[in-house]
């Protein structure tokens, strides 16, 4: 293999990708990503995180705080900071610092378009179930953080305005969307494109007129810029990302003979990775705490670059991995460790790799 063909497999692998997720997933997904943004206030769910907060309310709002804030691994560090200085008990900050990368709602999308959706769901099941253990087991073993932290009153006491606009509106507005997503990412096996496209508009319309009658042209025009703010952010590097990957895939398959581009890589590592067994689900979980994903790109990584979509990484692995790798790498690991200090880091990290592990291993026997 050439370095020229080197380079055309990686614009093979991103060629492939834009054709298949760009217009149908990704596009809607920025969209709904960047209407949370906006409509959906963080400082309603950042002031639930105080020590004298309810344990079922701070966790329960912790735990699935990242489908509202859609933040990465390092991105979810200066909100982790601000709330964890300011008084947060130790245990929902923690959920809060995975839980906000790990269920990234355009990841989780992502996940399961590209991966399938048994994956993204267990994703999903697993990174709230994930974060809320590692909450509690942080706050149990590190109680004195608790209790010195009690008479902190600054997220209680904090105020929210309250919008004018009916509730089911806002929910309306919302499943419009994530119709229009579900239905534009539906495969042509299941809907043509004909009555998809019908669909669509007639979703479109439905959004428009809500917009126009239920929101204020400021609002809708800080949608539009947060929505593109996330996408320049955001789309540049998952591209770079996927082109990188078919070109390691390339180079992989220079030093394997007889491989493609696309499956080299897993080929390499499938004894490792390939099955379900600790071991894998544990090699897993450390490299992805190792590596810096930029968001959306762990999806690529495991269904390209270690062969998951190919059969060549086990199921088990593949999601210890999406669930380590999103809230770990090694700039968040050294971030953090400034904020709460060496001991409190080292336990969070290795909970999050030691469960990471095992949830993967039960879903590896259950349905990997």
């Amino acid at each position: 293999m050439t370095p020229i063909d080197i380079l055309f497999s990686g614009i093979e692998a991103l060629q492939e990708y834009l054709s298949a997720h760009v217009l149908t997933c990704l596009i809607p997904a920025f969209f709904i990503a960047g209407a949370i943004a906006v409509f959906v206030s963080k400082q309603s769910i950042l002031k639930y995180f105080g020590a004298n907060t309810k344990k079922y309310i701070s966790y329960s709002i912790a735990s699935v705080s990242g489908a509202v804030l859609a933040v990465c691994s390092c991105t979810v560090l200066p909100l982790f900071t601000g709330i964890y200085k300011r008084g947060a008990g130790i245990g929902p900050a923690t959920t809060f610092l995975f839980s906000g990368p790990a269920i990234n709602i355009l990841a989780i999308i992502l996940t399961a378009r590209v991966l399938g959706y048994d994956i993204g769901v267990a994703r999903v099941i697993g990174a709230v179930a994930m974060s809320v253990i590692v909450g509690l087991l942080m706050a149990l073993i590190f109680r004195k953080h608790d209790i010195e932290n009690k008479n902190n009153t600054m997220f209680s006491e904090q105020e929210e305005q309250e919008s004018k606009r009916p509730l089911k509106i806002s929910i309306l507005f919302f499943v419009l969307l994530v119709l229009i997503l579900v239905i534009g990412a539906t495969s042509s096996e299941y809907l043509s494109w004909a009555p998809k496209l019908a669909i669509v508009y007639l979703l479109t319309i439905l959004v428009s007129v809500i917009l126009i009658f239920y929101y204020t042209r400021d609002e809708v025009k800080q949608w539009g810029m947060e929505t593109w703010d996330l996408t320049k952010k955001i789309f540049p590097i998952l591209l770079i990302g996927v082109l990188i990957v078919g070109i390691i895939g390339g180079v992989a398959a220079f030093f394997i003979p007889g491989s493609e581009p696309s499956t080299a890589v897993g080929v390499a590592v499938a004894p490792y990775i390939g099955g379900n067994s600790i071991f894998s689900c544990f090699l897993a979980s450390v490299i992805g705490a190792i590596l810096y994903m930029p968001t959306l790109l762990e999806v690529a990584i495991v269904g390209n670059l270690f062969g998951y979509s190919s059969g060549l990484m086990g199921g088990g692995p593949a999601l210890a991995l999406l669930l380590a790798g999103p809230s770990l790498s090694l700039p968040n690991m050294i971030v953090i460790t400034r904020v709460m200090g060496v001991k409190k880091s080292l336990v969070y990290i290795c909970l999050v790799v030691v469960i990471a592990t095992f949830v993967g291993f039960i879903y590896g026997i259950i349905g990997g």
